[in-house]
């Protein structure tokens, strides 16, 4: 019986693996089904709550070490696109993080191992797991710089009612709420099984009435998201997609200058002398090969070819011009600027207005083994194995930026904070709130998912990036070489570039009209930050130790393997 028991609870947590990956795009099963995630982890749970004995943090580890495992390398295979042994690596890697969920719901966190018993028992178990699995969540997207891809509640952006609250306590918030229903549902099938009717239907109640808050303060938010005054603003995306094929890639730089001057001059031309002339034009992430220069005293300079293209398509009018670029460290040379040998090397985000007036934002978040690898300098081997995987040489890593002061632009005589953010950033909201001022803002992203083909990186990562205007309720642009390029509103209502088809890998260009709100609300994320999921994190940990039985009282760590320990009920 022990051993068929564990058959069924490494059974039950990969089948928790397997449902949890449905509920976000996989190139495995050709769509994403985001409300599994109400349903994902139940059998995981109830897997856990049957252990028992002595090693039962070992065996809840294991477990939950096994689900997110699964879940994980699934969730991550379009990695496998640029580097074969990538998404096993931090798929395996990201595992631990549901293994110490596990460790913890195998034991203080396990109803059938604690010492009081009844509904407020019940609430706190359930409480102190779903906070523990939101530190989890918080841990993972801060160890290491992080990777929070991907968190429980980013399987609600297809349902917009239940994906607002996550402007309280940000997306792990909301990740706390769907487990935290999911386990007060398990806890009302322990009541069924024990005859206790009432006190089940009293917990399937408290779920249902939490699902309920969330859909009625969504509800509330997205009725009331058009009050107040807007800036009307006019943006023309263009994505070029040039293909980005790792070792393969071979395209002359003046072919990339040509692909954006036309794509961009098609997408101007109809709108030349009209009122729908745009006022941004936005360009992705390191779009063309040319670089800008800067030196001291706010002088600037760039190749001449990338200049060309500037004039060029600045002949259909005044705009101003967001683009990404790699920004060098320059210095005076004959009246201009040369690249300073040695010097350092940024992933910008550019905003050059009509009058030539530049500004900058350098790249804060750095992605590991793409934009810089970790003691290169003093582990060589790292750099051959990036270059084994890749198939390309190392050219040495970008500098990270330090600033988190908002660029500006001026929309019909009004001043309008841009919140900027490049690649992956924009799934990084810790770093994203630091950029909010009183004041019409909107977010910026430049990206360019080209390197990961035509998988489903760029929807996880549109899906992701979706909250940040969710979270600190603010209108959002990303614009991508190739991916997905779009606007999202506050509430989380897109506009994606794609051909008659519905495929976002395609050249093109997108007119698009963004209101602006004049007075924007400070969300409660944007306030508080983090601070509250870590505090919830601890809570539950806390809780968890306050839970468990006193040391030599007679429960299941006495027994050899119970599969469902019983419990008094509510009394």
């Amino acid at each position: 019986m022990p051993r068929l028991s564990w058959i069924f609870r490494l059974t039950a947590c990969l089948v928790s693996g397997l449902i949890l990956s449905l509920a976000f795009p996989q190139g495995f099963w050709g769509a994403s089904y985001g409300p599994v995630v109400w349903i994902a982890l139940l059998p995981m749970i109830g897997a856990l709550w049957t252990v028992s004995g002595k090693r039962a943090k070992w065996k809840g580890f294991g477990l939950g070490w096994v689900m997110g495992a699964v879940f994980s390398v699934i969730n991550v295979w379009w990695l496998s696109t640029v580097a074969p042994i990538a998404p096993w690596a931090l798929g395996l890697y990201l595992a631990f993080y549901y293994g110490a969920f596990g460790a913890f719901a195998a034991t203080w966190g396990n109803p059938n191992r604690v010492a009081a018993t009844g509904w407020k028992s019940d609430l706190r178990i359930a409480f102190s797991n779903a906070a523990f699995w939101g530190g989890m969540e918080w841990l993972r997207g801060w160890v290491i710089t992080g990777f929070g891809w991907s968190g429980l509640g980013v399987a609600l952006h297809g349902s917009l009612k239940m994906a607002q609250a996550a402007d309280l306590l940000g997306i792990t918030g909301l990740s706390v709420l769907v487990i935290f229903i999911q386990l007060l549902v398990v806890l009302s099938v322990l009541c069924n099984l024990r005859g206790d009717t009432l006190g089940a239907t009293a917990r399937r109640g408290i779920a249902l009435a939490v699902a309920g808050l969330m859909f009625g303060y969504g509800f509330w938010r997205i009725s009331s998201a058009a009050k107040g005054e807007s800036i009307p603003l006019k943006v023309l995306l263009v994505q070029a997609n040039i293909p980005q094929e790792g070792p393969n890639f071979r395209i002359e730089p003046e072919a990339v200058d040509m692909a954006y001057e036309k794509v961009t001059s098609e997408g101007l031309e109809p709108l030349k002398d009209t009122s729908r002339f745009p006022d941004w034009v936005i360009w992705p992430e390191s779009a063309l090969p040319g670089r800008l220069l800067t030196g001291e005293d706010a002088k600037w300079g760039m190749w001449p070819e990338t200049v060309n293209v500037l004039n060029q398509i600045h002949t259909y009018g005044d705009f101003t011009l967001l683009m990404g670029m790699t920004e060098l460290e320059g210095v005076p040379q004959d009246g201009g600027l040369v690249q300073k040998q040695g010097g350092k090397g940024w992933n910008s985000l550019v905003v050059l207005d009509s009058e030539k007036n530049l500004q900058s934002f350098r790249k804060n978040h750095l992605v590991i083994f793409g934009e810089t690898i970790p003691f290169v300098d003093t582990i060589p081997w790292l750099k051959k194995i990036y270059e084994q995987q890749s198939g390309m040489e190392y050219g040495g890593s970008f500098t990270e930026g330090i600033s988190f002061e908002p660029l500006t632009s001026e929309i019909q005589g009004t001043k309008v904070g841009i919140i900027p953010s490049i690649c992956f950033e924009d799934t990084v909201p810790r770093l994203e709130r630091k950029f909010v001022r009183p004041g019409p803002q909107i977010i910026v992203n430049v990206t360019n998912d080209g390197w990961f083909q035509q998988s489903e990186a760029a929807d996880q990562h549109f899906e992701n990036a979706l909250f940040r205007a969710i979270e600190l309720r603010r209108p959002m642009i990303r614009c991508a070489n190739t991916g997905i390029s779009g606007t999202i509103t506050p509430i989380g209502e897109t506009t994606m570039l794609k051909d008659e088809n519905g495929n976002h890998f395609v050249a093109g260009s997108m007119l698009a009209k963004v209101d602006i709100p004049k007075e924007p609300l400070f969300s409660l994320y944007a306030i508080v930050g983090d601070w509250p999921i870590i505090g919830m994190g601890l809570l539950g940990w806390g809780l968890g130790f306050w839970n468990r039985k006193p040391r030599g009282a007679s429960d299941v760590d006495n027994q050899a393997d119970a599969d469902l320990p019983s419990r008094s009920t509510d009394g």
